[in-house]
């Protein structure tokens, strides 16, 4: 059931679902069975879903709220809602039903659907954090991860939801350098997009995996770093929905962003600033400017 507003306050557990932002995103190859291979860095932004667990005697159920909930139909929240398919796993991954018990899971959903930055992913993420806990599991990282990688290429690096460099089809991770403070403006213009389509729309030769330093002393470095990478899916992305181009363009031309560039597959864009601050203060503009789209400005995780 999709519901418009639920009192989640006396719920026992709250787990957060940070957006998941790919900095650069290089396709670099592809595998004899079709999925392609990556090479991203990924940070984790302020912005993002709630998850709630309130422990009760009836079978674990998943209701819907939140500004992009209301656009979901009643059959999100079914049984292969990647929320509840991750409860599942961590079920089978328990052996036992000693430590699994029922109740209600609230999701509220702040992110755009089909966006580019996690999503569900970050959803099945947090839902095995929270219940993991809930449930005093007590799986080791190792064996989360393992959980993860059956639900999605993007759900292990969002278990983590930390700066991390992924690889392969998104099972490869490693830990990447920290990024000094910054800001971060995130825009999505309301269309949702299909990565497969995406995909279908890419042409031109695979790029190299890029070399990362050990470090960055300054922002400044990063910015460098960055702009000598790319995303291989922005191009197409703005094929498939041209409002990308457009969004892209209005994050460029903020006072103080350094940076602006899509995230995964789009149509979330993003734009570096030096501050939160200074991200947020970009965000009320763009939001003043076009107030149908969606939009949040501030930190990093």
């Amino acid at each position: 059931m999709t519901v418009a507003a639920l009192d989640v306050s006396t719920f026992a557990f709250t787990e957060a679902a940070p957006a998941k932002v790919n900095l650069y995103l290089h396709v670099t190859g592809r595998r004899a069975d079709g999925y392609h291979l990556l090479d991203s860095l990924v940070v984790f932004a302020g912005a993002g879903d709630v998850l709630h667990y309130q422990p009760g005697p009836t079978p674990l159920q998943l209701e819907i709220t939140g500004r992009f909930g209301r656009a979901l139909d009643s059959s999100a929240a079914g049984a292969d809602n990647l929320v509840l398919k991750a409860a599942r796993a961590l079920q089978e991954l328990c052996g036992t039903q000693a430590h699994v018990q029922g109740g209600r899971l609230v999701l509220e959903k702040k992110l755009p659907v089909a966006s580019g930055i996690g999503g569900g992913s970050a959803d099945a993420a947090a839902a095995l954090r929270l219940l993991d806990r809930a449930w005093n599991v007590q799986a080791s990282r190792a064996d989360l991860l393992k959980v993860a990688e059956t639900l999605g290429a993007d759900v292990p690096v969002c278990l983590l939801s930390q700066t991390t460099r992924m690889e392969g089809i998104g099972e490869n991770l490693t830990p990447a350098p920290h990024l000094p403070e910054c800001g971060m403006v995130l825009v999505n213009c309301g269309q949702a997009v299909s990565t497969p389509e995406v995909f279908r729309r890419r042409e031109g030769d695979f790029l190299p995996r890029a070399t990362m330093p050990d470090g960055w002393s300054s922002l400044a470095d990063v910015v460098t770093f960055l702009k000598q990478q790319g995303n291989s899916l922005e191009e197409p992305a703005c094929v498939v929905c041209p409002p990308v181009g457009h969004v892209l363009a209005d994050i460029a031309g903020q006072d103080g962003c350094v940076l602006a560039r899509m995230s995964g597959s789009g149509a979330t864009c993003f734009g570096i600033f030096a501050t939160p601050q200074a991200a947020r203060q970009a965000a009320d503009r763009l939001e003043d400017a076009h107030p149908a789209w969606w939009v949040w400005g501030g930190g990093l995780v």
